[in-house]
């Protein structure tokens, strides 16, 4: 089978694709709807170019020059990236559902713009915050690493009204590497500790329901979404990183048939 058709293990589906194509997530969806869609899409990363001189020059560190990075001349060109995933991806959330998406500072506005246009309604921001190394005495510093905004298709105020007991994180604060996993999966440069993914899939989906990752990555996401016991659809566009995912996949998935048996 090649890497790029359609692969199932159980309810789980994955494809090696492009997630602008619609096509993709009509295969890794079929008539399904995700309660879920939790992505992690390129970041809006402009190209670095010579003041002067205007020529392309290397990124400063080699974290942003890694082949998973993508990288785009200008806001314009990501804008029309995130309208292109976006308008595919929103096809196949339940009516009820929620829309997540990881981002840096610059990449908001595109990603707050599209999902209004398509008539998506801003529901809350996550933010996950990362402890460094700097310490002061007893303390260690943490800064805000990235976020997650969340969008549905209605607005706040008509949802049912939760009791004050009811817990909706906004925030955690993990280490970068919290479960010492990056090196298992080729060192990903946008990994997401479990710990980082855990508050959004238990929050905004329940046990049995399909979560839909358009940029799987390494499969952070995916893994976490089985832990859950939760169904994934997965698409990954660069070869290397749809096979680490479709084996993690396979793996967990294995794990948990043979424990249901």
């Amino acid at each position: 089978m090649s890497s790029k058709e359609l692969k199932k293990w159980g309810p789980h589906r994955h494809i090696n694709g492009d997630s602008t194509d619609p096509e993709n997530f009509k295969k890794v969806m079929d008539t399904d709807k995700a309660k879920l869609i939790f992505a992690d899409p390129p970041y809006c990363l402009l190209t670095r170019r010579n003041k002067k001189t205007g020529a392309l020059r290397d990124a400063k560190k080699a974290k942003i020059n890694h082949e998973a990075v993508t990288r785009y001349p200008n806001v314009k060109a990501y804008r029309e990236f995130t309208e292109k995933w976006m308008s595919a991806a929103i096809k196949f959330l339940d009516s009820n559902g929620t829309f997540a998406i990881w981002t840096n500072f610059l990449g908001k506005k595109p990603i707050l713009e599209t999902a209004e246009n398509l008539g998506l309604f801003f529901h809350s921001e996550f933010i996950w915050g990362k402890l460094t190394k700097e310490t002061s005495g007893n303390e260690t510093n943490v800064r805000v690493y990235e976020v997650a905004l969340l969008f549905k298709n209605k607005p706040y105020e008509s949802e049912i009204i939760l009791p004050d007991s009811a817990y909706i994180p906004k925030s955690v604060i993990t280490h970068y590497d919290e479960e010492g996993e990056t090196g298992n999966f080729n060192n990903h440069p946008n990994h997401k500790p479990f710990s980082s993914l855990e508050p959004i899939i238990r929050t905004y989906s329940d046990v049995g329901d399909r979560i839909l990752d358009p940029f799987t990555g390494s499969g952070s996401t995916p893994a976490a979404s089985i832990k859950l016991e939760r169904v994934v659809s997965g698409i990954e566009l660069r070869e290397e990183w749809a096979k680490i995912s479709q084996d993690r996949l396979f793996k967990l998935s294995s794990q948990t048939m043979v424990k249901s048996e």
